[in-house]
């Protein structure tokens, strides 16, 4: 994929989207790309992880044996707290479709969060953003236990 392609495509992304295009080249230099066959898993909970992945087709499940947290397709990311620390993977990921993704390798990533602001911005900005959905959610859950144990 040509890299002004790779540009469009991250632009398209939560993650991404406030970050100028001439930033983005930078990102789009260091991407590779990853094809996952269907019913393949990527990686499994308590791998390493020093990456993070960014699917352009195809559609991944991401899950802790028969729990599914996500189901994830075209424009969507997954594994970006990889990107920040060197904790194992907390699930498993695996392509319900053939998938092509493209991946995000930590050294690389700090290198380019060092030298760009802006791009060091982006990634605060989602995982802030996940993290308050992630907070909601949690507080409904509670919710909802609490009327659950008043009935």
């Amino acid at each position: 994929m040509l890299t002004i392609e790779k540009v469009f495509l991250l632009k398209s992304i939560e993650m991404f989207q406030s970050t100028p295009e001439n930033n983005l080249i930078a990102v789009a230099e260091i991407l590779e790309e990853v094809f996952v066959e269907a019913g393949q898993t990527l990686f499994r909970k308590g791998d390493n992880a020093d990456s993070m992945y960014i699917i352009h087709s195809g559609e991944m499940r991401i899950h802790d044996g028969d729990h599914v947290f996500a189901v994830m397709k075209g424009k969507e990311f997954f594994g970006e707290l990889s990107l920040l620390d060197a904790e194992t993977r907390s699930a498993t990921a695996s392509a319900n479709k053939d998938t092509f993704l493209f991946k995000i390798n930590q050294g690389p990533f700090y290198e380019l969060m060092s030298n760009n602001q802006e791009v060091t911005r982006s990634i605060i900005k989602t995982l802030c953003t996940r993290l308050r959905q992630q907070n909601k959610i949690n507080f409904e859950l509670k919710t909802q236990l609490k009327q659950v144990g008043q009935a």
